[in-house]
This record gives C-alpha cells, sequence and structure tokens, in this order.
C-alpha cells in the first residue's frame, strides 16, 4: 500500500486526523490547508505539506477531498488551476466533504471530461470517528472502482459501497437527518428531566442500554450535562446539511415534517450565535426557548 500516493485537501477538525491515519498507514500523503497552520502539526506524522491544492494533487494517485461544503469544493476543485486540472488521467478523485447529491453527479461528469475516476464518499463519526478510523463511509461510483481503493478506506473506517455516484451522498443526508434529529430529541428530553426537577446527568445514565440509547445519548447527552461545546461537528455545518435534505426533499415533492422542525431549532442556534459551536448546542437554544437562563444560555 505504501506506494500509493494520496493527495489530501482539506485538514480540519476530521481531514487531519484522517490525512495522519492515512500517513502512519505507510501512505505517501501530500496535504494541503486553506489555513496553513492548521495543516503545519502533520508532518510529525510523515505527512508532506503542498502551497496549494493544485500541488497536492498534481502526482497523487488518489485526491481525498475534505472541505466543508459544495460551493467550497467545487471552488477549490474545478477551478482553473483547481485539484481537477492538476489530477493525472486515470487518478481518482474522492469527495469525503458532505455536498448535494446534484454538486457530486456534476463533478462526477467533470472528472469523467478529464479521464479521472470520482467517488463521493461522505463520512459520519465525527472527530472521534476520524481520530480512531471508525468512521461510516459511505460510497457511491463504479462498484469496482470503489473496492479497489478498499486500502484506503480501511485505515478511516468501515466502508459500505451505496451505489452509483451521488448515493453516497444521498446516504449521508439520510445520516444527518437521523443524527439532527436524535441530538434534539436528546436535548428536549434533558430540558425537560432538568425542569421537571431531576438531575439530566442521572437521567442520561438510566437510559444507557434502554431503547432510547444511541452514540448521540452517550456522547452528545454527555457534552450537554457537561456543558461542553467545543465543536467536533460545528453547529453550522448540520444546519447546512438540513438545509440540503430539505431542498432535495422539496425537489422530490416530499414532505419531512420532523426534519423542517429540526432544521428550524439549528437555524435559531445560528441566528443566536451558536454557529461555531458543536451541534449538541441545540441545547442551549430549547433552554433559551424556555426561558431557562444561567451560564448555560447563549
Amino acid at each position: 500500500m505504501g506506494n500509493r500516493h494520496i493527495g489530501f485537501v482539506g485538514t480540519g477538525i476530521m481531514g487531519g486526523h484522517m490525512a495522519r491515519r492515512l500517513a502512519e498507514a505507510g501512505f505517501r500523503v501530500t496535504a494541503w490547508n486553506r489555513t496553513a497552520d492548521k495543516a503545519a502539526a502533520l508532518a510529525a506524522a510523515g505527512v508532506e505539506l503542498a502551497g496549494s491544492p493544485a500541488g497536492a494533487a498534481s502526482a497523487a494517485d488518489v485526491v481525498i477531498c475534505m472541505l466543508s461544503s459544495g460551493p467550497v469544493c467545487d471552488e477549490v476543485l474545478l477551478a482553473a488551476g483547481g485539484v481537477l486540472e492538476a489530477m493525472r488521467p486515470g487518478a481518482t478523485l474522492v469527495v469525503m466533504s458532505s455536498i448535494p447529491v446534484e454538486t457530486a453527479r456534476s463533478q462526477a461528469g467533470q472528472a469523467a471530461e478529464r479521464g479521472v475516476r470520482y467517488i463521493d464518499a461522505p463520512v459520519s463519526g465525527g472527530e472521534t470517528g476520524a481520530r480512531d478510523g471508525s468512521l461510516a463511509i459511505m460510497a457511491g461510483g463504479a462498484a469496482q472502482e470503489v473496492a479497489a481503493l478498499a486500502d484506503v478506506f480501511a485505515p478511516l473506517g468501515r466502508l459500505t459501497h451505496i451505489g452509483p455516484a451521488g448515493t453516497g451522498q444521498l446516504a449521508k443526508l439520510a445520516n444527518q437527518l437521523i443524527v439532527a434529529s436524535n441530538i434534539c430529541a436528546v436535548a428536549e428530553a434533558l430540558v425537560l428531566a432538568e425542569r421537571g426537577g431531576a438531575d439530566p446527568a442521572m437521567v442520561r445514565e438510566a437510559l444507557l442500554g434502554g431503547f432510547a440509547d444511541s452514540t448521540v445519548l452517550r456522547q452528545h447527552g454527555q457534552r450537554m450535562v457537561d456543558g461542553n461545546f467545543i465543536p467536533g461537528g460545528p453547529a453550522k455545518y448540520q444546519l447546512k446539511d438540513t438545509g440540503t435534505a430539505l431542498a432535495l426533499a422539496g425537489a422530490l415533492k416530499l414532505q419531512l415534517p420532523i426534519a423542517e422542525t429540526v432544521d428550524a431549532l439549528f437555524r435559531r442556534l445560528v441566528e443566536e450565535g451558536g454557529g461555531d459551536l458543536d451541534h449538541s448546542a441545540v441545547f442551549l437554544t430549547l433552554q433559551n426557548m424556555n426561558q431557562a437562563g444561567g451560564a448555560g444560555a447563549l
């Protein structure tokens, strides 16, 4: 595996851990990040640093993109002198960012025109999953091309091939609706417990192992109890994903009433100034809505 050269574009909260794990697995990794200081620490793990996205991509067999949004991905990947233009024909572009389905399909078409293979492979698991290599990876693209990168995905987490290009993003939208709804439900439950006179920490403890148990209750419920909203997954990105899901639902003439309510809660959190807090900080929005006040309020 070590003879495969990976270009990595976007080494933020999750991308930095992912690039490090690939280097530690024996791959040659060349990384670029818009804020260079955030990538500098990766040099100690053996990651080479590039001065531009094209510099990270030009000699790579596989380029992984882990940027924040569809427009940012398009800017870095598709602009003149950008990643796609720099990639060699026969190389593979893997977009692991969460982007709209139609954006992934458009990128796949433009990659094909340049002889570049394309896989959309968004992930779930947050910073913890990225650090530990336990991400859920949802891949869209040609089956043989996804299978050919099994060794690249292995240090990052558990791979599932969903279907053709764009279906990885569909799976991620489904994931984000479930996660966002679960976070809001846990937050409501703990606000109810607190207002009713129970210790939210003990209520959370009591629910572990029952039907209400979940990764969200364990990780984000603990964040709510502790008042720790340092971002693993910023609320502004959660809002981006619920908005993307609702836009697609509208195009498909679907009604998703739970998603609409959840989107409104995260929109309020962002409007109240909590966009850079962890998405579990929707707990604070619910406290504010119920005039909880106190140290937890935004």
